[in-house]
């Protein structure tokens, strides 16, 4: 029973953030005007907006002007919801669980948009920065810490290394480049996974995100001549992997090096 609560409760919550998918990139409140259909503007009416139930009633169709519905609602929905139950496998309902949850939240509504518009808007990573920081302080636990001072600090050197180690090479690659080479999204994307999981996720996130981009960006060069690379999800992607296997993975390299 609560895996199907915490399933149903992030479908609900996957419907929210379709909609911050949907407005964040255009600076729209994501409050006001209530859901409607973007191509006729008509309000959508409650029952037409259940998580998928509603999108597979109305056979993917806008019930006033029939225009198609993406698919992209229903699967951020689902999703959303697979994640809730997997946060709440994984860490229960704790402060960690929760933080982490959030962070997950984030990343995949800011990896969509990125990918979409090139941009990784700021209402995104400064509140997740602030929250990682204030939930640091108050559950140092989250850090493996005991003192709520200890916690701070855990989760402000992982917001000076993520956005400083970004900003850093950022600069450097400007200047040999002559043309931006990192995004200003970018570093306080990572200056944000730092505050929630320290400067030892941030690690992770780098090597896992550059690696994975690095095959995906030489492929779309080689086969469809891509330049301009979203970064953002490739960090999403770091990120998201350190928060269930991270800290085993680098626990079982280290042990492994110094048993060499």
């Amino acid at each position: 029973m609560e895996n199907i609560a915490a399933l149903i409760l992030g479908c609900l919550v996957g419907s929210f953030l379709n909609v911050c998918i949907l407005r964040l990139p255009k600076e729209e409140s994501i409050v006001f005007p209530g859901s409607h259909c973007t191509k006729c503007n008509k309000p959508i009416a409650w029952y037409d907006n259940i998580p998928v139930v509603s999108y597979v009633m109305l056979g993917a169709k806008c019930r006033h002007c029939k225009t198609t519905i993406s698919i992209q609602y229903p699967l951020i929905e689902i999703l959303t919801g697979v994640l809730f139950v997997s946060f709440y496998h994984f860490f229960g309902a704790t402060p960690k669980g929760v933080l982490y949850l959030y962070l997950a939240l984030g990343l995949l509504v800011q990896s969509v948009i990125d990918y979409r518009y090139k941009i990784i808007p700021d209402s995104i990573t400064l509140p997740a920065i602030v929250i990682g920081l204030m939930a640091s302080a108050l559950f140092p636990e989250i850090h493996g810490q005991a003192a709520h001072l200890s916690g701070f600090w855990a989760s402000l050197r992982g917001v000076l290394v993520g956005g400083g180690f970004l900003y850093v090479v950022g600069s450097l690659g400007e200047w040999i480049l002559k043309k931006e080479a990192m995004g200003g999204g970018d570093v306080k994307l990572l200056a944000a996974v730092g505050a929630v999981t320290g400067w030892h996720g941030v690690l992770w996130t780098i090597f896992v995100g550059s690696l994975a981009g690095a095959i995906v960006g030489i492929y779309l060069r080689i086969r469809q001549g891509e330049e301009m690379i979203p970064f953002g999800p490739f960090l999403a992607l770091g990120a998201f992997l350190y928060l269930f296997i991270g800290p085993q993975a680098m626990d079982w390299y280290f042990g492994w090096l110094r048993g060499i």
